[in-house]
């Protein structure tokens, strides 16, 4: 048996291709499956299965146009109401594809229909587990719906010690997510996978699922029903679009470059209050930005804030210094079923922003923001999570999650200068650019939170 990773590290999420050395099964493709198809081609394998562990709320899938592209049987489990034809998997349900046997096994609590899959070639035993045990923890359990979020968690309980009672040790666990993915739940901190050597890739065992996995090693049903919903912080709210887009079948993407938008078009869409967004790092923008734009930096965080804070349906126009840039931020787009980008514009600022109002504000880090405090007393926005403000804080500060940053702008003074700050820098410059549109003034903090606790400043929850 020989799998594939096919890694979505923007998402948090994997894909994962098994194979007999000809035939191959593929678990949870992304929307963009070019990466599958290179994957299945390199090794000249005939694609026979397409399996879903669960109908997806953090992407769009590409399980149904990759189906139709290699012929195979797209497999979902009982009881998923989808609007197309496909094989439906109930629970202890058995195929094969060339050497391998497949075992489907219901596994609800991430979703109420999830399954996950058990492959079995010769001796090696691997269990493909989707959004149910994750490393050290499980999926949430609150994405379906509020009001069953405690049955759904007793159902992930029961889950979670059903794979580890009927599966040896020494299988090997795949989940898809929990990777930095807002589909997992609350994370161990006991060591509880590894990198292996053949995948590249980190990969746990039942066994060492049996020992670290807080819904393996906490006991009491009720005690994990507490601890698990009383720490699911907020998720990102185009989840709501992606299960409604599951169920009706994603058709294929189209990723050639978007149309070419000028200065004068580049205006008019911000007047239009469209977003025109600035993929340059977050120095680079705050240096020098066109007045309208907001940053978000291309990278792994990428479509995760912007998909989260846009508002959905808004037309979006990407600029940057490079048209590999925009083409990364455009594949980001079609993962979340944001297809086509208004626009697009490279070449660098004074490229797109030739003529257009521009603006700058400052970048300091915490020892810069401990200075100005010992001197006055700067309005500080702090926009991370509830969880990561009660361990520790500045006193005083304002705290408004990034999520709530355009719903609650007018919280946000506008006569003196709001020093942003997140974990990193990376929060915090999209907040900026957020109240720099609307014509705050700015100083970003670009640094990491852990230095904190050295500041010489009042803090809290210490």
């Amino acid at each position: 048996m020989k799998i594939t990773t096919v890694a979505t590290p923007s998402l948090g999420d994997r894909t994962y291709v098994v194979t007999d050395g000809t035939a191959a099964v593929v678990v949870d493709p992304q929307r963009d499956i070019d990466r599958v198809l290179a994957a299945v081609d390199t090794d000249n394998l005939a694609v026979t299965h397409v399996l879903e562990t669960h109908t997806h709320n953090d992407y769009v899938s590409g399980g149904l146009e990759l189906s139709r592209v290699t012929g195979a049987d797209y497999v979902i489990g009982v009881g998923e109401e989808m609007f197309f034809d496909h094989e439906v998997a109930t629970d202890g349900d058995e195929f094969t594809s060339g050497a391998l046997r497949i075992k489907a096994i219901h596994t609800p609590g991430h979703t109420p229909n999830h399954m996950s899959y058990l492959a079995v070639a010769d001796d090696e035993q691997v269990v493909f587990t989707g959004g149910s045990l994750l490393y050290g923890s499980v999926g949430r359990t609150d994405l379906v719906s509020r009001a069953m979020a405690d049955e759904l968690t007793r159902r992930q309980f029961s889950s979670a010690r059903l794979l580890a009672s009927q599966l040896d040790d020494n299988v090997t666990v795949l989940p898809t997510h929990g990777f930095g993915s807002f589909c997992s739940s609350a994370s161990s901190d006991l060591p509880s996978s590894e990198i292996d050597a053949d995948m590249g890739v980190e990969v746990s065992t039942i066994g060492e699922q049996r020992r670290t996995n807080l819904a393996l090693t906490i006991t009491d049903e009720d005690e994990f029903v507490t601890m698990l919903l009383g720490g699911l912080e907020a998720y990102p709210r185009y989840y709501a679009h992606m299960g409604p887009r599951n169920r009706v079948g994603p058709g294929p993407i189209d990723l050639s470059a978007p149309v070419t938008a000028d200065p004068d078009e580049l205006a008019e869409r911000i007047a239009a209050g469209e977003w025109v967004v600035d993929l340059r790092s977050r120095t680079a923008f705050a240096a020098d930005h066109v007045v309208g734009t907001v940053n978000v930096e291309v990278g792994d965080s990428f479509i995760t804030y912007l998909a989260w804070l846009v508002p959905w349906g808004v037309p979006i126009t990407l600029v940057g210094d490079t048209a590999a840039d925009v083409a990364e931020a455009q594949r980001q787009l079609t993962r979340v079923g944001i297809d086509r980008p208004a626009a697009g514009a490279v070449g660098g600022i004074d490229t797109y922003g030739g003529g257009l109002l521009r603006a700058s504000y400052r970048v300091a880090d915490f020892a810069g923001y401990a200075e100005a405090a010992r001197t006055g007393s700067p309005h500080v926005l702090d926009v991370r999570r509830h969880d990561e403000v009660a361990r520790c804080a500045i006193a005083g500060s304002q705290h408004m999650p990034i999520h709530e940053i355009e719903q609650r702008a007018a919280e946000i003074p506008t006569d003196q200068p709001v020093w942003v700050h997140c974990a990193s820098g990376f929060r915090a410059s999209i907040a900026s650019s957020l109240v720099a549109r609307r014509g705050g003034q700015v100083v970003l903090i670009n640094d990491e939170d852990d230095k904190l606790p050295a500041l010489g400043v009042p803090l809290l929850g210490q």
